[in-house]
């Protein structure tokens, strides 16, 4: 996806620092709306980002509004990642939850196969995985649960990346069975100390100005520094950025941190 021209590197940009030889994926979740009740923008996040991560119908998401994802995503060239979560669609997949390791296994399978099926029918495949909410929370510190999606990815395609983010044990389980584990960072989230998210409904936790998530996205891309709530600067390396698509204003933001970052020479492409 080559994206709308934003014009050439200002010389605020190129003192601030040069992106020349950056390359990052820009993700966002979508197909999170369900029957009439609508949520995110598809459509106009598909004209943005690189890689679209598909609800797959357990936190949100039905079989026409995936479909119809999918299918806008292999029209704009867009990489389909399936978007799996704990079945909770009450709790749009964001309250923690604990499932036997077997049957967490069966559920992001069944998931990662019915997307994967959609995506072929509209002329695409699955390729990616990203954990959602809970999930991905969960598994980045819990390695039984993360082994559980590990074993699950690679029983259906011992091929497919799994995004996470870096030094998670989402990431370890990745590698030990042979799946390639892409690092993540979060554009409208803020991070703790220790390199992890902010829990949700904390003040502070969601970031909405387009211009703070910018230029924080413009400096983890280029110096792979971001700063945490506390002021603190964290040493992330990141292949994939993350703003998630039910964020107040995520098109805007979207729109801001893709033209920093062409601006700065940083080129926009999907690691998948």
């Amino acid at each position: 996806m080559t994206g709308k021209p934003t014009g050439p590197a200002s010389s605020a940009d190129a003192a601030a620092g040069s992106g020349d030889g950056h390359v990052v994926d820009l993700n966002a979740d979508l197909a999170e709306s369900y029957g009439a009740w609508r949520l995110g923008d598809d459509e106009a996040l598909l004209e943005i980002v690189t890689s679209a991560n598909i609800a797959c119908g357990f936190h949100a998401g039905d079989p026409l509004t995936i479909r119809r994802a999918c299918a806008n995503a292999v029209a704009r060239d867009v990489a389909i990642g399936a978007q799996v979560s704990y079945h909770d669609l009450a709790g749009f997949g964001r309250r923690e939850m604990t499932v036997p390791p077997e049957e967490l296994a069966a559920e992001v399978l069944y998931q990662l196969a019915a997307l994967d099926g959609i995506a072929k029918a509209e002329g695409g495949r699955v390729s990616y995985v990203k954990p959602h909410g809970a999930l991905y929370n969960r598994a980045a510190r819990d390695p039984e649960q993360a082994a559980a999606i590990a074993a699950a990815v690679s029983s259906y395609d011992n091929t497919l990346p799994v995004l996470s983010l870096p030094g998670s044990e989402t990431a370890a389980a990745a590698a030990r069975v042979g799946l390639p584990a892409v690092a993540e960072a979060f554009a409208d989230r803020a991070y703790n100390d220790d390199a992890t998210l902010v829990r949700r409904g904390t003040p502070g936790a969601v970031l909405t100005d387009s211009a703070t998530v910018a230029a924080r996205v413009k400096g983890l891309v280029i110096h792979g520094t971001l700063h945490s709530v506390s002021g603190k600067e964290l040493a992330i390396s990141a292949r994939s950025v993350c703003i998630h698509g039910d964020t107040p204003g995520a098109v805007r933001l979207a729109w801001a941190v893709r033209a920093a970052l062409e601006q700065a020479g940083v080129t926009l492409a999907s690691f998948a």
